[in-house]
């Protein structure tokens, strides 16, 4: 599923395109995606101009001049492209059309059809279910090491498995939970309320950092993601630990013949990867 540089990269790109155009054009293929999307969902979108594009966590938001939000989650295969607004026939799995008054379309196209979208008045947003108890933003100056600290206290869950919680941190997800984690060196394995202090200090510098440099990489390509442009994200070449099972961790002095190398293990369902000598 893309994580929070996949979200930012696409909303910046949709942003080139879509800030201040007047939507004259939508094609709505099919009435559900995940979800059932809005009632008249192409009708109230069409002839809005777009005021803003913003992100909350791995969700985009796209706000209109009637005041209402056009919220967007690609879920694990959703996709949303540019290209020109011309007659060629659609995909398979291009179930949303936008045309723009610059002659842009923006093609929604998602082949397990596991995303979602919903179009609500701004005054509603605070309390969306999708969004009402989701935590701060990593990337937001607010967010500190005595803020994550305070999120921590008391779980007894694997710090891991805190970071995945959308309500501790908003937009993580299991690649860069584990890449955060390997660069504060933290073992996935222990208690989120153990991460006071000094460790809090490292995880939250280690978050930014890591976010910081997918979203200039455009995001990591695992499976569908693309760019808003259709091009692949770069930063898979730069990651530490996850997918790299066996494998030596940058700057490794270990025998990996004896370590192993790299481990993987199963935490709720998901796929963690770490370096057993590094991260305590």
């Amino acid at each position: 599923m893309p994580e929070l540089p996949e979200v930012e990269t696409v909303r910046r790109g949709l942003e080139r395109v879509l800030l201040g155009r007047r939507l004259v054009r939508v094609v709505q293929r099919r009435p559900d995606l995940r979800a059932p999307l809005p009632p008249a969902f192409a009708e109230r979108l069409t002839g809005r101009t777009v005021r803003t594009l913003r992100r909350r966590g791995k969700y985009m938001l796209i706000d209109l001049d009637d005041g209402q939000v056009w919220l967007v989650h690609l879920g694990m295969s959703g996709s949303m492209t540019v290209g020109p607004a011309d007659a060629r026939p659609p995909g398979a799995h291009d179930h949303v059309a936008v045309d723009t008054d610059g002659g842009v379309r923006v093609t929604y196209a998602d082949a397990r059809r596991f995303g979602t979208m919903d179009l609500f008045p701004a005054a509603a947003e605070a309390a969306h279910p999708l969004l009402a108890r989701m935590g701060p933003e990593p990337l937001d100056p607010g967010f500190t090491a005595d803020v994550l600290a305070a999120a921590l206290a008391g779980r007894i869950t694997p710090i891991k498995a805190a970071l995945l919680d959308q309500r501790t941190v908003a937009g993580i997800g299991n690649i860069y939970a584990c890449e955060a984690l390997f660069r504060a060196r933290l073992s996935p394995r222990r208690l989120a309320a153990t991460v006071v202090g000094r460790r809090a200090e490292r995880l939250v510098a280690a978050i930014r950092a890591v976010l910081a440099e997918a979203i200039a990489a455009g995001g990591s390509s695992l499976r569908d993601y693309v760019q808003a442009s259709g091009e692949l994200g770069y930063f898979q070449h730069a990651w530490a630990v996850y997918g790299r099972e066996g494998e030596r961790c940058p700057g490794c002095t270990c025998d990996v013949a004896r370590t192993g190398g790299i481990r993987r293990i199963q935490q709720a369902g998901r796929s963690t990867f770490y370096c057993t000598a590094r991260q305590r």
